[in-house]
């Protein structure tokens, strides 16, 4: 009977021993070659719209049409997906996005980009859901520009304009901006 107890006892703990260690690995995402990041606008009656992302690193590497192919559908970031939430409905790039949590993805392109916001939210970031009809809220294009240099560290943020905002996505030498705003 004492065998028995013990046994079982081992068990548990070495069950609860493997449970932990992915929850500790998984916690600490600061180590990760391509750390969390997170950006915020802020919109009038004290609203806001958050974003999370990883932000990869260039590391030397030809980043456009390259390790982001041109024309595919890209996670905007690493890791997970691009989390979007906002707490009052939106018009993004023209278009209505009401209150809630998304995930947002692009389709990068020399001179024009795609921003989508997909309804599905908590998977990684790749492959892109093959449900993607069913998932999609919207397509907007986005305004590319070049910047003066390159930056190493992919970067989401927003810049204050008016009533909303102008969320950016910076790499390489590369900006696409799209406006957001709170719904009118």
């Amino acid at each position: 009977m004492r065998k028995n107890i013990v046994a079982i006892c081992a068990v548990v703990v070495m069950g609860l021993a493997v449970l932990t260690i992915p929850a500790k690995s998984q916690q600490d995402k600061s180590k990760r070659p391509s750390p969390p990041a997170s950006t915020q606008c802020s919109l009038a009656g004290g609203h806001t719209v958050h974003v999370d992302y990883s932000s990869p690193r260039m590391n030397g590497r030809k980043v456009y049409g390259e390790l982001v192919p041109w024309g595919k559908v890209w996670r905007a970031g690493a890791n997970e997906a691009t989390t979007f939430v906002a707490d009052t409905d939106l018009t993004v790039g023209g278009k209505a996005v009401p209150q809630g949590s998304y995930t947002i993805f692009v389709i990068p392109n020399q001179t024009a980009w795609e921003l989508i916001v997909q309804k599905t939210t908590g998977e990684w970031g790749i492959p892109y859901p093959p449900q993607k009809d069913a998932g999609e809220l919207l397509h907007a294009p986005m305004t590319v520009s070049a910047l003066p240099a390159a930056i190493q560290n992919f970067t989401i943020s927003f810049d204050q304009s008016g009533a909303g905002c102008t969320m950016n996505m910076d790499w390489e030498t590369t900006r696409a901006s799209i406006a957001v705003s709170g719904k009118m």
